[in-house]
């Protein structure tokens, strides 16, 4: 999972969320280090009664909040959803070393340019290279034309 500095950088940069099932968050205005909620599907639930049994749809159960707005949260995007920013401009995943000191280096072009990108984590890894697909986005867009249309962010 993407590391919540990053995550806040993307979003800081202009990268934007439109929730969907199977997403991670977090709650921006709770406690740091608080917990990662996935979005998904509503639960379904056996309830027993003595008429029979009858399937409950709940949201949800093990938290008592009714909701929250969009944008106290932090979306926690997967490794398939930045490659899928990434798109084309995508060109492969290694890794080097190993053990503790392995990284993982996301090669993608950017604006024209072949670069590589490290972290300790896979989803760090692409995470920086979109990180600097948006940050170039933004350059282009001060005045800049892309240099090929694979590097507009779909942000």
């Amino acid at each position: 999972m993407i590391s919540v500095e990053l995550a806040r950088a993307l979003r800081t940069a202009g990268l934007r969320w439109r929730p969907r099932s199977g997403d991670s968050f977090v709650i921006e205005t709770a406690e740091p280090g608080g917990e990662v909620f996935t979005v998904s599907e509503m639960t379904v639930e056996v309830h027993d009664f003595p008429s029979g049994q009858l399937i409950g749809f709940n949201g949800t159960t093990e938290w008592a909040l009714d909701s929250v707005d969009v944008g106290d949260t932090l979306w926690l995007p997967r490794e398939d959803q930045l490659r899928e920013i990434l798109r084309d401009g995508f060109r492969r995943l290694e890794t080097d070393g190993a053990g503790e000191d392995r990284l993982f280096l996301v090669t993608a072009v950017i604006r024209g340019e072949e670069r590589t990108f490290e972290a300790v984590t896979a989803a760090d890894a692409y995470g920086e290279a979109v990180l600097d697909l948006v940050v170039q986005s933004l350059v282009s867009e001060a005045g800049e034309p892309p240099s090929d249309e694979t590097d507009e962010p779909a942000v």
